[in-house]
């Protein structure tokens, strides 16, 4: 449905409610801040001045301005530093923003103020935040698309990642598990040269055996290196994860025994049970007083939903010269494993399956997600035992999926080491009832000889096993889209007949960083076949936000989550927005699914920005010229250069004068 067009105030004041931001209107309900508004008139004379939002947010202090083109936002000096004259002040966003933020700083107690000037509506707009301190020294910040930034949740994190610029608790927690995981690795190496795919599963075992430590069955001082083969610190281990294993209510028996067979490397592996001369006990020992230190508390005590057991594999493979690449396994991050549950709308009674599980990482998000939308301690129950499902192929992922599962503790691990292609749909769809499908495929397996193993075939595996009305996402290259084979256009077409293609977000493509994969989500609805006039949405969401950082990898900036919540406004039409950044169309199946096949631009230029690129052409031909490329131009001989750069260039750049004087460089 076409939304109707809004104000800029009734757009902003929606913005506002969203963030769940409660500001006073023309005004102040704060007698102080009211009491400093009557001398606030942006002319200078005295009266009274009114912004038009205002408002404390824990100590800050918000005052907004807002008008009703962008072609007001602001207005600059030609030394490129906001203008503070009478005219600027009263006829720009930006420059009105910072006059009330001035203004309450000298006239109030309050230190922190935020000005923030917006420009625009809906679907085209600038909002620009800045910071002045108590002295009214300001300082401009990046701009946004909305106000979640400024909310009781998040002003702290803003203030302190894009203000003070100093690392947030989280980028803090997150240098740490690199750390630690770095660290684990080498240890794994050095003390007991344990093969790359063993490494998790040492981990993940020792973390089961410290669970059981929790009901005193267990304990770490008793890993004394004892050499009789039934009292050695790997057997000590073996049988509390046994233990644990039964306690969880593991089942059946064979999937029991099937764990426990990958774990034997624990108990069997002779170098890690015998007393290192340098760490003067096991190392078996040294790995478990470390875990039990470093991450289990950590996995215990997490309140996110972060893949603790996940994030550690993933370090360790990327020490492990590429193995994790070469098997196809690529690790869902946590906060695409996160937008997935909000993109689907997962509500409480959902049924999820993950058909390729990996770590567990989509089961674990969408269990946090549903437990959060109940406080019925049956109900919890409930999600945990018999409403999460999941299917991995590897032995050992497998095993560590279970694991990760176990240490969430969602009450049984309806897990199963299978191949799913091999799976029939009809049986999952009877026995399981999925109502939403999550799904990161292996990656470049398929083949003209092998298709079974092309992304596009995952997927529709997938749709086919869902109930009706399914909803359904998965995380693929955006090769997978837009059909490079034959027989993937021919997939996608049977798709088609079948299911509902809803849309295609381009994501970052630092996503999977050092991977070397443009990831897309493509959404669809299960046994709803796509009629022709269905309109799906294509989003260009490759600035979500998160960047890559030198010696930590893909880091959330502040502002993610306000780029986070704008996708998820426009996905569920919420607002309308440029074509830039989602475009609405009808599809065809040979079509590439991707926002670049059907992006145009929608937006007029302005006068503005025609006179900005004549002049930048005209600064390049002359650039040209003047060294020795005149002839890309017809021109020749040196008079002719010296005359087109002396006055042909000087009378050309009239044309790109603004009315209010153009600075010539």
């Amino acid at each position: 449905m076409k939304i109707k067009e809004k104000s800029t105030d009734l757009w902003v004041y929606d913005l506002l409610k969203e963030a769940d931001l409660q500001l006073d209107p023309q005004g102040s309900t704060i007698k102080e801040i009211n009491d400093a508004l009557k001398t606030a008139s942006k002319r200078g004379t005295g009266n009274v001045g009114f912004p038009e939002y205002t408002g404390i947010v824990k100590d800050f202090l918000i005052v907004m301005e807002d008008k009703s083109s962008v072609s007001l936002h602001e207005k600059r000096t030609k030394d490129d530093l906001l203008a503070e004259d009478f005219e600027s002040i009263c006829n720009y966003a930006v420059n009105g923003a910072l006059f009330y933020g001035k203004h309450l700083s000298k006239n109030t107690s309050y230190k922190k103020k935020i000005a923030i000037g917006v420009s625009g509506n809906e679907k085209r707009h600038r909002i620009s935040p800045i910071f002045v301190d108590e002295r009214q020294n300001y300082k401009e910040l990046p701009e946004t698309e909305g106000f979640i930034l400024f909310n009781e949740d998040n002003i702290d994190e803003y203030y302190i990642k894009e203000i003070l610029q100093e690392d947030t608790a989280e980028e803090k927690e997150t240098k740490e598990i690199l750390r630690d995981a770095a660290e684990l690795h080498e240890d794994l190496r050095n003390y007991g040269s344990i093969q790359d795919k063993d490494k998790p599963l040492i981990v993940s075992g020792i973390l089961l055996a410290l669970r059981e430590a929790d009901f005193g069955n267990f304990s770490v001082d008793n890993l004394v290196g004892d050499i009789n083969e039934q009292t050695t610190d790997g057997q000590k281990i073996y049988k509390a994860i046994k233990d644990n294993l039964d306690r969880a209510n593991v089942s059946p028996q064979v999937k029991k025994d099937k764990l426990l067979s990958q774990f034997s490397v624990i108990r069997d592996n002779t170098l890690i049970n015998e007393k290192n001369v340098t760490l003067g006990k096991t190392p078996l020992k040294h790995y478990t007083e470390f875990l039990q230190k470093r991450v289990y508390q950590n996995i215990r005590y997490n309140r996110d939903g972060e893949d603790y057991l996940g994030r550690f594999y993933g370090e360790f493979m990327s020490y492990s010269g590429g193995d994790g690449q070469s098997l196809g396994i690529i690790l869902t991050p946590k906060h695409i494993t996160n937008l997935f549950c909000d993109l689907l709308d997962i509500k409480a009674n959902d049924i999820v399956f993950d058909p390729c599980c990996g770590t567990a990482g989509f089961l674990i998000s969408a269990m946090h997600n549903m437990l959060r939308q109940t406080d019925d301690v049956e109900e919890k129950r409930r999600i945990k035992k018999n409403q999460l499902f999941g299917v991995e192929s590897q032995s050992y992922m497998f095993t560590i999926a279970t694991t990760n599962m176990i240490l969430r503790g969602d009450g049984k691990s309806n897990l199963e080491n299978a191949d799913f292609l091999k799976q029939n749909p009809a049986y999952i769809q009877k026995e399981w009832h999925p109502t939403v499908g999550m799904m990161n495929p292996p990656y470049s397996q398929g083949s003209k000889a092998n298709p079974d193993l092309y992304e596009i075939s995952f997927a529709e595996h997938l749709l086919d096993c869902m109930v009706e009305d399914g909803r359904v996402a998965i995380v693929v290259p955006q090769s997978t889209v837009t059909g490079k084979t034959k027989v993937e256009q021919e997939i996608k077409a049977n798709i088609l007949k079948k299911h509902t293609l809803e849309g295609v977000i381009t994501l970052n493509k630092d996503t999977f960083y050092g991977v070397g994969v443009n990831p897309c989500i493509a959404v669809f609805t299960a046994w709803i076949p796509h009629y022709k006039e269905k309109v799906c949405k294509f989003i260009n969401f490759e600035n979500d936000g998160y960047v890559v950082a030198k010696h930590v990898g893909l880091v959330e900036t502040p502002n993610a989550k306000d780029k986070r919540q704008h996708l998820l406004d426009v996905w569920n039409d919420v607002i309308e927005t440029e074509t830039k950044f989602c475009v609405k169309t009808t599809i065809e199946a040979d079509d590439e699914w991707l926002h670049s096949f059907y992006y145009f631009n929608d937006e007029i230029p302005s006068d503005v920005d025609f006179r900005n690129t004549i002049a930048d052409y005209i600064t390049f031909e002359v650039n040209m010229i003047t060294h020795g490329r005149g002839y890309l131009f017809g021109i020749e001989e040196d008079e002719v250069i010296e005359e087109v750069c002396e006055d042909d260039y000087e009378n050309r750049l009239l044309v790109a004068e603004e009315e209010d004087g153009y600075e010539k460089k």
